[in-house]
């Protein structure tokens, strides 16, 4: 039957265009597929590197913070000699008589990479105390030995310095005047100050470095003895 011929062959051209995509289409498609992953992973994998490093930065900050801190809050206590008298609060020349023996600091010129004190800590353990840089490493002197303070295995030490800083310094008032009349022997008081500089970079990204500067007030405050003919007095006798 002719209607029925037709609507056949109708059918069949429809069947024939409606066909799947071609190859060209599919490369076409799987390479935009390509480009938007490899954006993707170029994207996820720079912030991963970001927070990486941004991780390091923080554990190679937070370290020589906490290392400066534990420095300068002992070297706070450099020269403290207990309770006995107002006299063991101030330091003194290293003469006879001492009147506070602990009240000595020293400090290796010219590097100033080490630093060496002492302080009363209990009955029988006056230190002696340090830090000093060694390979890479600061290291904390306590009970006569050597231990690290900073980990050599997340942070190198590249710079370590205690510096001394000028104090501040001002005349202390004798009741009695030198021998000349004037009062260039009486004693001087000064306020003694170190410079704490440390740089370190990690261990696994030496590209992170970081660095830090603080200074201590120690708070034993120097008593400078300027009488010749008495070394081992603050004041002329009167």
């Amino acid at each position: 039957m002719p209607g029925i011929r037709a609507m056949t062959g109708t059918h069949l051209r429809q069947r024939r265009r409606q066909h799947g995509m071609s190859l060209v289409e599919l490369m076409v498609g799987v390479t935009i597929g390509l480009f938007i992953v490899a954006a993707a992973v170029t994207l996820v994998a720079g912030q991963l590197s970001d927070n990486r490093k941004l991780t390091v930065e923080l554990q190679v900050q937070q370290d020589l913070r906490a290392t400066g801190d534990i420095i300068t809050r002992q070297l706070r206590r450099a020269g403290f000699a207990g309770v006995e008298g107002a006299q063991a609060g101030i330091a003194t020349p290293d003469v006879a008589p001492t009147v506070n023996a602990l009240a000595d600091i020293t400090t290796t010129a010219p590097d100033f990479d080490e630093v060496g004190f002492a302080y009363y800590y209990n009955a029988g353990d006056n230190g002696p105390y340090g830090y000093r840089l060694a390979n890479g490493v600061i290291e904390a002197q306590m009970g006569g030995g050597w231990q690290q303070l900073t980990d050599p295995r997340t942070v190198r030490i590249t710079a370590f310095t205690i510096t001394p800083a000028a104090g501040l310094q001002s005349r202390l008032p004798c009741p009695v005047p030198c021998a000349d009349g004037t009062s260039n022997c009486w004693p001087e008081l000064v306020m003694r100050e170190l410079v704490i500089f440390i740089r370190g970079e990690a261990v696994g990204d030496p590209q992170v470095v970081r660095e830090i500067n603080s200074r201590v007030r120690l708070r034993n405050d120097w008593v400078r003895f300027n009488d010749p003919a008495n070394p081992g007095m603050a004041c002329p006798p009167g």
